[in-house]
């Protein structure tokens, strides 16, 4: 089948006219050539040639493929080639794979994903899609993954699909098949549909381990977006591992230098952090077993430098992972000494690697006590010769700072500033501005830190560093005089920057007269030195002067005519700007009287309390750089706070490849600030953040189908739910493939589960996945535990168990639900009801006639009762019946203890419980039961001592006492050739 895929890619075969020597002759021409001009004036003659050929037509697909050769080396060599575009695209609707493989070379060098030509070939990609030859399969998928626009996407995605997951695929087509869905979803993340996601994650359990690889990479893609969507890969990723690492699944193919599939561990480590730790122990235990398992391999001594490197990049992704799920204390004991070792190490990647992870633990660990152990050495990371561990010892010197170091970390970053790259000045500008102004305890210290951070680096500090000091000062009076003082003494230096001009024009402006009294700091001096330096200063700054003289003119009447001279000097400038701030000032300031020039520069009122700007311009530094991270460069406090976590929320690698739609987008988050604050406009309406609303966040707003919740339940599950909720054991479903059986038992609020699946399948079910779910407004009251997970292979009429315990908190109305599917030549799906409810943790009661009646009246009516009178529901054929001995066994089957001989009428029912909740207590339950067997009415009364309890059981039993039972036997109905057909209709029998 894949015979013609043989020839190369210059089609050599054995026919002697095959070898395409026009070709080989002609790049050796192109070779031999000494001179640029010797070398254009041949590829003109040929250009020539091929034109007049190509105009001519008639061409063999032979000679079409040897042409497109020559104006394909043309253009690589870097020459423009403007037609013969439609020739190469025609050559991808050929029958034989040398010349397909040419003219799908030619698409992707040619063509661009707007090209209008590429509508032309969608079909020609299709049909070589749904080919049978693998080779074409392939040849389409490259191309797609290449050149395919949103058009194309959308044309032809589901096509890629379906090689995905096709049982009938090979596992390299599958590979490429995955890889093109990833690189789609990044260009254009609407085109991967939502429904796809339950037979996407199947497919990490595949049997190739380079299928899995691929299908991993798109699906940490696709849940970086959609965690809920993409849940149950949380479970397949930790049971893949645990597979790898201590079950030893892999090929030979697989091992690298003794280091099982290391591309597949870390991607599946990377995975697990994406989603919050689970609540099942067994998943833990398995996760938990797996990292031991990293750790202890890490020890080991005697690798070579492949080994270490393929050793290390497992064992800093499993420190991650530790250090997320953060549980594990035994685990994080281990790795907190490793790192101490590893920020030391001669090797330049491990100390890089080692910091990171450290800066990682200092962002989710309660204490930095072990992290602080080692700051001489993180601060002598600063001096590395690698700019990029330097920086990474800058990022955990800010993260592992708080009140009791603050001073002396700011002191080392500083006394470093003088020397840093100017790569990283201004973030570590940035990063001393927002530790400076958190962990600060004296007002001078604060005051001292910043206006020095600014003399030394003013080059680097951005406009939001200066804004959030002047701001600072306004809001606290104990800092404005002595901010005034300082910035004086800085603004008389003959060398002081211009933004601690621009400081120096605010602080003075509004806080200069409450030091001009002191030594020094009178109003002349101040404007003296203001005044020498607007000269040297820019536009704006000096603006800003100007309006700091008019504020002057207001507080100092003794200077005036020295500031009036300045505003006649600047009413004359070519900046218009200027020129009208200054003819505004000089009308101010020459009115007959002082009360509008004292409205007008009255003091300003205290800022607004907003976030700092610095941490968000802080943020922006880090985002779209990288896959999603769980946690953002900082301490626990700013990884708890949901405002930062939010500013510093990537959105992926995908965002790289976004149209220029995204990028005008983004463009507005790095520009300047807007605003004293840092705040654009439009985050100002009303606290609505405008610029996020893009496209994709929008469409985000609406959550896709929960698969495994009620609202999705597979016909035919009522049947056998019916009959467990008054059993502990029997079969839950059954159809021509499955079989779902349930063992259960109850001790107080406590509950286990044991559900087994039996395949009936004539062939071995892959990927057997169960996810189980439950009524946000119930997950309050009924909690669950995973003990043990099914095998994901089950073989022909083999068997599966998985083990989960209940815990009822509280009253829960809404039963819990499972979501099996697998593969069975395509995907099988199947969401049933599990019969967990309030009344199965319920104990059966003996009381006496007395005590009954007692405790009925002492319980009372409503809220704590509830009364109903039913009878049989659906039509009246006279099939279904109430009888005694039915009603008896629904009471036994709901656990009441029947109380003989209380109620005077022997006919009616009379039952008292005990329900048992973990965080609710136990509440007393009592039963009466009033039957009319000839009129078939029921009058049924509950009361407990909780008012939540009786409407919920009465409901219950309700729906199950009006079903009544049949009075006539059931007839066994074998099925019929359809049913059967309809059952093994997706299983693929070898």
């Amino acid at each position: 089948m894949a015979s013609s895929g043989a020839s190369g890619f210059l089609g050599r075969s054995s026919s002697s006219n095959s070898n395409m020597r026009g070709l080989v002759q002609f790049i050796a021409d192109l070779r031999n050539a000494r001179a640029r001009e010797l070398e254009e004036k041949r590829i003109n003659k040929e250009l020539a040639n091929i034109r007049q050929k190509f105009k001519d037509g008639n061409l063999s697909g032979y000679h079409k493929k040897k042409y497109v050769c020559k104006l394909l080396y043309i253009y690589i060599l870097g020459w423009n080639v403007d037609f013969g575009h439609l020739e190469a695209v025609n050559l991808i609707s050929a029958t034989k794979y040398s010349e397909k493989q040419i003219g799908y070379l030619a698409m992707t060098l040619f063509l661009h994903e707007k090209h209008e030509l590429l509508h032309l070939v969608v079909n020609s990609i299709r049909k070589d899609l749904l080919d049978h030859n693998e080779l074409f399969n392939c040849l389409a998928l490259h191309a797609i993954a290449n050149v395919g626009g949103r058009e194309m996407g959308e044309a032809l995605s589901g096509e890629v699909h379906r090689l995905l997951i096709s049982p009938t695929s090979k596992a390299f087509v599958k590979k490429k098949a995955a890889l093109t869905l990833l690189r789609l979803y990044r260009k254009h993340p609407d085109i991967v549909q939502p429904q796809w996601a339950e037979r996407i994650i199947s497919l990490m359990d595949d049997v190739d381990l380079g299928v899995a690889l691929s299908v991993t990479s798109l699906v940490m893609a696709l849940a970086q977006d959609n965690l809920e969507q993409y849940k149950g890969a949380y479970v397949k990723a930790a049971a893949r591992l645990k597979r790898i690492l201590i079950d030893g699944e892999y090929s030979g193919d697989y091992l690298y230098y003794k280091v099982p599939c290391p591309w597949i561990q870390v991607k599946l480590l990377r995975l697990l952090q994406y989603f919050p730790p689970s609540d099942d122990s067994h998943v833990r235990d398995m996760i938990r077993e797996s990292l031991q398992k990293i750790l202890n391999l890490a020890l080991e001594t005697n690798k070579n430098v492949q080994q270490n490197n393929a050793q290390n990049a497992v064992l800093f992704e499993a420190i991650n992972l530790i250090i997320h799920l953060d549980t594990e204390q035994a685990l994080m004991k281990q790795i907190s000494s490793r790192l101490g070792r590893f920020i030391q190490s001669r090797e330049t990647n491990v100390r890089y690697l080692g910091l990171e992870a450290m800066t990682h633990l200092a962002a989710r660990t309660d204490t930095l006590d072990p992290i602080k152990q080692h700051q001489d050495i993180i601060l002598g990371s600063l001096k590395d010769r690698d700019i990029s561990v330097r920086r990474k010892g800058l990022d955990l010197l800010y993260s592992m700072c708080d009140s009791s170091n603050a001073q002396a970390i700011v002191g080392e970053l500083l006394h470093y500033l003088q020397n840093a790259d100017f790569a990283i000045r201004e973030e570590m500008v940035l990063k001393i501005a927002i530790l400076t102004e958190k962990y600060a305890t004296d007002v001078q210290w604060y005051v001292n830190i910043s206006l020095r951070l600014i003399a030394m680096a003013g080059d680097h500090v951005s406009d939001e560093v200066w804004q959030r000091v002047t701001q600072i000062v306004t809001n606290n009076e104990e800092l404005q005089v002595y901010a005034a003082r300082n910035i004086l003494q800085y603004v008389n230096q003959d060398h002081c920057h211009e933004t601690l001009v621009k400081i120096g024009a605010y602080i003075l402006g509004e806080f200069g007269h409450l030091i001009a009294e002191e030594k020094g700091c009178s109003p002349i001096e101040q404007f003296l030195a203001l005044q020498g330096k607007l000269a040297a200063c820019s536009s704006s700054t000096r603006g800003m002067i100007l309006s700091c003289f008019v504020k002057f003119v207001n507080l100092f009447p003794e200077i005036k005519p020295q500031l009036v001279n300045v505003f006649h000097v600047y009413s004359h400038t070519l900046d218009s700007e200027l020129q009208q701030r200054a003819c505004e000032y000089l009308t101010l300031a020459s009115l007959p009287t002082d009360d509008l020039l004292r409205t007008v520069c009255d003091e300003m009122p205290p800022f607004p309390e907003r976030e700092s700007a610095l941490l968000s311009r802080l943020h922006q530094k880090h985002a779209n750089t990288s896959d999603k991270r769980t946690w953002v460069v900082g301490g626990k406090d700013a990884n708890a706070d949901a405002a930062e976590l939010k500013m510093a929320k990537t959105n992926s690698l995908r965002r790289t490849f976004s149209t220029a739609g995204n990028g005008h987008a983004n463009g507005n988050a790095n520009g300047k600030a807007n605003g004293t604050n840092g705040h654009s406009a439009a985050n100002d309406l009303v606290g609505l953040d405008m610029n996020n609303l893009g496209p994709a966040e929008a469409k985000a707003l609406k959550a896709p189908p929960n698969l495994a919740s009620a609202a999705h339940l597979s016909p035919g599950w009522e049947k056998g739910f019916n009959r467990l909720m008054v059993k502990s054991d029997g079969v839950l479903f059954e159809d021509g493939q499955i079989q779902v059986g349930v063992r259960s038992e109850y001790r107080g609020q406590m509950a286990c589960l044991i559900l087994y699946f039996t395949n009936k399948t004539p062939a071995l079910v892959s990927s057997f996945t169960t996810t189980l779910d439950l009524d946000e407004t119930e997950k309050a009251n009924l909690s669950w535990d995973v003990k043990g997970l099914p095998d994901t292979t089950i073989p022909q009429g083999g068997q599966a168990q998985q083990v989960i315990m209940f815990e009822a908190k509280k009253v829960f109305e809404k039963n819990p639900t499972i979501r099996i599917s697998y593969l069975a030549g395509a995907l099988q799906a199947l969401t049933l009801k599990l019969p967990v409810a309030i009344h199965k943790f319920m104990d059966p009661a003996e009381l006496s006639a007395d005590d009954f009646f007692k405790r009925w009246k002492q319980i009372g009516g409503a809220p704590r009762e509830a009364q109903r009178i039913f009878g049989l529901a659906g039509p009246k054929d006279g099939e279904r019946e109430l009888t005694e001995g039915f009603v008896k066994s629904v009471l036994e089957g709901f656990r009441w203890g029947l109380l003989v001989g209380v109620d005077p009428n022997q006919k009616n029912f009379v039952g008292a419980s005990v329900v048992h909740t973990s965080e609710g207590g136990k509440f007393g339950c009592l039963l009466r039961l009033e039957p009319n067997y000839s009129s078939q009415m029921v009058r049924l009364t509950i009361r407990a001592t909780d008012d939540t309890l009786p409407p919920v059981l009465l409901k219950m039993m309700e729906e199950r006492l009006s079903v009544g039972v049949s009075i006539r036997p059931e007839k066994y109905e074998p099925p019929t050739q359809s049913e059967i057909s309809d059952s093994f209709r997706n299983i693929m029998v070898r």
